[in-house]
C-alpha cells in the first residue's frame, strides 16, 4: 500500500507538472489530484522540492541503468536528451523554475556516467595515464553537458537529434584521435 500511495503522489505531481509551471503547483493541488490527505504527502516527502528531486534522481538512475555501455558520443548525447524529449513540458517547467539546479545536477551526473562508460570502453586494453583519462572524460562531459543545456536554454525548439548527428559527423574521429594520442 505504501508504494502505491507514494507512486500516486509522484504520478499526480508529474501530471500537474505537465500542465503548468512548478511555481503554480501546491501540495494541496497534488493531494487533491491523487486523493490523499496532506499528512500522507508529508509522510513521504518533506516538500515539493524533495518530491521533485526524488523523481529526477529516479529518472537519472533509470537512464544510467538502461545504458550499461556507450559506444559513441552520439549515444552519450542521446541518453542525456531521451528523458527531455519524452517529457518536454515537464523538463521545460523544471528548467525554468527555482529548482533548475536539481535538474542540472542530475544531468551532470548522467553526463559523467555516460562519458566515462564511453571513454572506458574505448580505452579498454590500452595503457593511458589516469590524468589523461580524467582529462578526456572532463572535456567530453563538458561538451555533452553544454550541448544539452544550450538546447534547454533555447526552449528545446531545435531538432536536437539532427544537431547531435551533425555535430558527430563534423567531429567524427576527433575524439577518437584525442584518445589515441593518450594511449601508451
Amino acid at each position: 500500500m505504501a508504494h502505491f500511495t507514494k507512486k500516486a503522489i509522484r504520478d499526480s505531481f508529474v501530471k500537474l507538472l505537465n500542465e503548468r509551471p512548478l511555481s503554480q503547483i501546491t501540495v494541496r493541488d497534488i493531494v487533491e489530484d491523487c486523493g490523499v490527505n496532506r499528512n500522507t504527502f508529508y509522510y513521504y516527502f518533506q516538500d515539493i522540492p524533495q518530491l521533485l528531486e526524488t523523481i529526477i534522481k529516479e529518472n537519472a538512475d533509470r537512464i544510467i541503468q538502461d545504458n550499461p555501455t556507450i559506444d559513441s558520443i552520439e549515444d552519450c548525447l542521446s541518453a542525456l536528451i531521451g528523458f527531455a524529449l519524452e517529457n518536454r513540458k515537464i523538463v521545460f517547467h523544471i528548467y525554468h523554475s527555482v529548482s533548475r539546479d536539481i535538474y542540472e545536477q542530475h544531468q551532470w551526473r548522467i553526463c559523467e556516467y555516460v562519458v566515462t562508460a564511453y571513454v572506458d570502453g574505448i580505452l579498454s586494453g590500452h595503457l593511458v595515464s589516469d590524468s589523461d583519462r580524467r582529462l578526456i572524460i572532463d572535456y567530453l562531459k563538458c561538451v555533452c553537458f553544454g550541448i544539452v543545456i544550450g538546447w534547454l536554454e533555447k526552449g528545446m525548439r531545435d531538432d536536437i537529434q539532427s544537431r547531435i548527428r551533425r555535430i558527430c559527423e563534423l567531429k567524427q574521429g576527433e575524439w577518437e584521435r584525442m584518445i589515441e594520442k593518450c594511449k601508451r
